[in-house]
């Protein structure tokens, strides 16, 4: 096992564009107009690291990691280089735009063949290292920490070096254990270890003790599992419904040694193989598919929605960016929010008013809106606009949404006849729905008459209460360009004046925009009335203006009410964000949810409060042993000593009776394999609402603990048995090497 193995060509051997990448060349950096500069830039041997040259005075990060890049963007697609170059430079060009929030790297190449090389060789790489396996991963994990400890570059390793390859996997041990464990390993005696020793070492420091036990107990066909041993473990076990055939296909999937294959068994390697895959996480990897029925109305259906999605960071004097809303419908939203104001040279923008956040032109949104809309999901993107534009911009916005997005945009109802409710998800597959005011109703569209006795809207109610925030509360009117209101077809924005005007007299496609404490207070207060709106009706929750750093509202409580689109603040990591990001996990991560049949039946008299008996209270006790974390990254990796105390947090969050929290001790001085073995029960009394959260902290006693990972799912949505569990950073971006391994069991509750 030498120290130079490079993983991440694992699959690339011998690839042109990887060879390429390699030997790297030069690349014309752009900052802007006059700063435009060439710097050399190439892949280094571990495949899994970019080395650029820099000019700073003083001495500045010279690499960036592989994992730290979101997408690779061929042409003029980033703001800096369609505002710092011209259009005949475009097959040039490409952007590497970063995770979190590292700036937007900029670069031209010399010739159109030199910029494709670019662009797929990175893909590649991004690519390869995606799909490496996760036993893969954390052999390339532990392989770059080796390489950082063995200091002279010798390929071996003495015991001070261990030491401090030690520190780097996150793990202290005393000056005996590691004498011991090194001189287990050094056979040779030499006072240093390769080769042979080095994988002795690597198998010893990867043992998982708390796997053996369970492999042990089924491995029953001489130390091995068979298909049958593996088939007893599945039914079990894990309580699922397979037969000896899928235990054969998992065996033939994921067993590494050729020999036992073949036989039709599984060694113990190959059992960790299958623990760390799809099959073998907490997620039902059923609902990595679209699987629930996608023909109902619109209305019925939990939409992942952005508020203010053009922010990058608070709504005072943040950046605005088209980089927002791509982040944003990369992560399925549905639903974005336009804030067009009057700009320069008679072209609309987009910014939030009466505020320092820099502007961006409203075509240029269209443009990134057609782009990347249906590359994560297929199913309908509601544009959200919030309008203060005069007559003249309006009509160009009309004209930009009708040009840019073609036969996408949904011009008309569907159907030859007015409509009584709301479309599918299914029947809208590809398509863009404006939401925004109307001076007519939907049936002009059939009779043609357009005629309107007022030409005059009162203006958003998101608009009226920013004013109310520091501006002059009066809501006031705004001229509506005839051109922009046709475009409102299913959407139209209407004032709320409580449950039975609405029901009374607003049509289904009339829908109301709610600021958070307002639908907080009738969710808590009217939830039945709430729930029995929605279902014949959109509402759109918003957060208030008062969270001027862009933080979030708790969304359960408003999808407990039946609320479709709960705008969150897309561009915060948050809790709140991380319960999104777990509802919308379901469902092939198409946006859409369906909301449970006792929020859309009209017999239903369900109140997430009181919980009176109906088809909703399906009680289920959860079991869980939180067992043991693997390879917990290092918060602190400038500090040489700083290696993590972990502690486990569960959160339940659904219904108010199912809210619940319980936390595992904290193991002192061990993130690389820490082991807690610890018990916990939930009572869950509406599983379809409920959601189960995962946290890792690092205690600390003097101040608040820091986060380590985190992992968010439906309740609806878990896996039995042993699992293990995914973490993810603050921003939802997978730790690639990192996991939580528990035991799950749902029994129905007395």
């Amino acid at each position: 096992m030498e120290l130079n193995g490079t993983a991440g060509k694992h699959g690339l051997e011998g690839d042109a564009d990887l060879e390429f990448l390699l030997v790297g060349g030069e690349l014309q950096k752009v900052r802007s107009n006059s700063w435009k500069k060439n710097r050399f830039y190439k892949l280094q041997e571990d495949c899994k690291t970019m080395w650029h040259e820099s000019h700073k005075t003083f001495k500045s990060r010279q690499t960036f990691s592989i994992d730290d890049i979101e997408a690779v963007r061929a042409g003029r697609q980033s703001e800096g280089l369609q505002k710092h170059t011209s259009a005949s430079v475009e097959d040039l060009c490409f952007s590497i735009v970063f995770k979190g929030r590292r700036k937007t790297l900029d670069l031209m190449a010399a010739s159109v063949e030199e910029a494709r090389r670019w662009v797929s060789g990175l893909q590649k790489i991004i690519t390869n290292m995606a799909n490496l396996s996760k036993q893969k991963t954390s052999e390339h994990w532990i392989f770059n920490c080796m390489r950082k400890a063995d200091k002279n570059k010798d390929n071996k390793m003495t015991l001070k070096e261990l030491k401090h390859f030690l520190h780097q996997i996150n793990i202290e041990v005393d000056d005996t254990y590691a004498e011991m464990l090194f001189k287990k390993c050094d056979q040779s005696n030499s006072g240093s270890l390769e080769g042979a020793e080095i994988k002795h070492f690597y198998d010893l420091l990867t043992s998982r003790e708390e796997i053996d036990v369970i492999y042990a107990k089924y491995a029953k066909t001489g130390g091995l599992m068979s298909s049958t041993n593996l088939l007893d473990f599945l039914l079990n076990e894990q309580r699922e419904s397979v037969s000896l055939e899928h235990a054969e296909k998992l065996i033939d999937k994921y067993e590494l040694d050729e020999t036992a294959k073949q036989s039709k068994q599984m060694t113990k390697d190959g059992f960790l193989m299958y623990l760390h895959q799809e099959e073998g996480i907490i997620f039902n990897p059923a609902h990595n598919e679209v699987f629930q029925d996608m023909t109902q109305p619109i209305n019925h259906y939990y939409i992942s929605s952005s508020h203010n999605t053009y922010l990058m960071e608070d709504q005072l004097k943040g950046p605005s960016s088209t980089e927002a809303y791509i982040r944003a419908l990369m992560k399925s939203c549905r639903c974005v929010e336009l804030d067009c104001w009057d700009g320069p040279n008679g072209e609309p923008v987009i910014y939030h008013g009466y505020t320092l956040t820099s502007k961006i032109l409203f075509k240029d949104v269209i443009k990134a809106l057609k782009e990347y809309a249906f590359k994560t999901s297929e199913y309908p993107v509601i544009i959200s606009l919030e309008n203060h534009c005069t007559l003249e911009q309006q009509v160009l916005m009309a004209q930009h949404m009708t040009s840019i997005l073609g036969d996408a945009l949904l011009a008309h109802p569907l159907g030859d006849q007015m409509p009584t409710h709301f479309p599918s998800p299914e029947e809208l597959k590809g398509r863009f729905l404006v939401k925004g005011k109307r001076l007519n109703k939907l049936d002009a569209a059939f009779n043609n008459n357009s005629n309107v006795e007022d030409d005059s809207v009162s203006e958003e109610d998101e608009a009226a209460d920013c004013k109310e925030n520091g501006h002059k509360s009066k809501k006031s009117k705004i001229k509506l360009a005839k051109e922009l209101s046709e475009l409102v077809i299913y959407c139209k924005s209407v004032h709320f004046s409580g449950f039975e005007h609405a029901r009374d007299c607003q049509a289904f496609y009339e829908m109301s925009s709610f600021k958070e404490g307002k639908a907080v207070s009738l969710a808590d207060t009217s939830a039945t009335a709430y729930i029995h709106h929605n279902m014949d009706k959109l509402s759109r929750i918003y957060p208030a203006g008062s969270r001027t750093d862009s933080s979030n509202y708790n969304p359960v409580p408003l999808w407990n009410a039946g609320c479709q689109i709960v705008a969150l603040n897309f561009q915060t990591p948050s809790k709140e964000m991380d319960l999104n990001q777990g509802l919308f996990r379901a469902n092939g991560m198409s946006g859409y949810v369906l909301k449970p049949e006792f929020q859309r039946d009209p017999a239903s008299q369900f109140d997430p409060k009181t919980l009176q008996k109906g088809p909703w209270l399906t009680k289920k006790m959860l079991h869980l042993m939180v067992i043991s974390a693997q390879q917990l990254p290092k918060l602190n990796k400038d500090k040489c000593k700083s290696i993590v105390d972990p502690l486990v947090r569960v959160e339940i969050y659904g219904v108010p009776d199912d809210n619940a929290t319980k936390e595992t001790h904290y193991i002192q001085n061990n993130g690389f394999n820490p082991m807690w073995n610890e018990n916990f029960q939930f009572e869950v009394r509406v599983p379809e609402l409920a959601m189960l959260r995962f946290v890792l902290e690092d205690y600390d006693t003097t101040s608040y603990n820091d986060l380590i990972g985190q992992y968010c799912l439906p309740f609806t949505s878990l896996q039995m048995g042993y699992r293990h569990v995914p973490l993810l950073t603050k921003r939802g971006d997978l730790i690639p090497s990192a996991g939580l391994f528990v035991h799950v069991m749902v029994l129905d509750a007395e």
